[in-house]
């Protein structure tokens, strides 16, 4: 099988409220281990089953639960996304040095769902050298919160649409 979840987002309007409920309920393990309140909560069990995820504080209203598929291609995944009659929530933007990109679309049924590409690197195994050169340095990333604001309109949007349903 091809393109997994591989990681979620929980916001949360109480980080240590929400990290005590569901560290009691499910024995999950949350930490800050960047010190960005940006909490990784570890749900797998000994087995190795389960997916990892993290924690942040809420950063809109409605702003819902987000499951990350991993693909080889996000540009090639949004195409196809928006061809199918998805719709681009927050264009392909640069996590972090060597973290990779992200993407979000919104699917037919109105929910947010994210994407991510990992970068040649996190492919290779641990201490093993790339054999491909590099053209030039990429520009610097512009910080993360300032494409939100597509994003934030796009789960706004998808909330008011849901409260109509009910």
């Amino acid at each position: 099988m091809s393109d997994p979840v591989i990681h979620f987002e929980l916001p949360a309007d109480d980080l240590a409220r929400a990290r005590a409920f569901y560290t009691s309920i499910f024995g999950w393990k949350i930490t800050d281990p960047w010190k960005m309140e940006y909490y990784l909560v570890e749900t797998k069990d000994k087995d190795g089953n389960g997916i990892n995820g993290g924690m942040m504080k809420r950063k809109g209203v409605g702003q819902p639960f987000t499951n990350y598929i991993l693909v080889n291609e996000i540009d090639d995944t949004l195409k196809k996304i928006a061809a199918a009659g998805g719709r681009i929530a927050m264009p392909k933007t640069e996590i972090g040095t060597n973290m990779g990109w992200i993407a979000a679309f919104i699917d037919t049924e109105a929910n947010l769902i994210g994407l991510h590409q990992i970068t040649e690197a996190m492919k290779r195994p641990a201490g093993k050298a790339s054999t491909r050169k590099t053209a030039a340095k990429k520009a610097p990333a512009k910080k993360k919160a300032a494409v939100k604001k597509p994003a934030k309109k796009a789960v706004k949007k998808v909330a008011k649409k849901k409260a109509k349903r009910k």
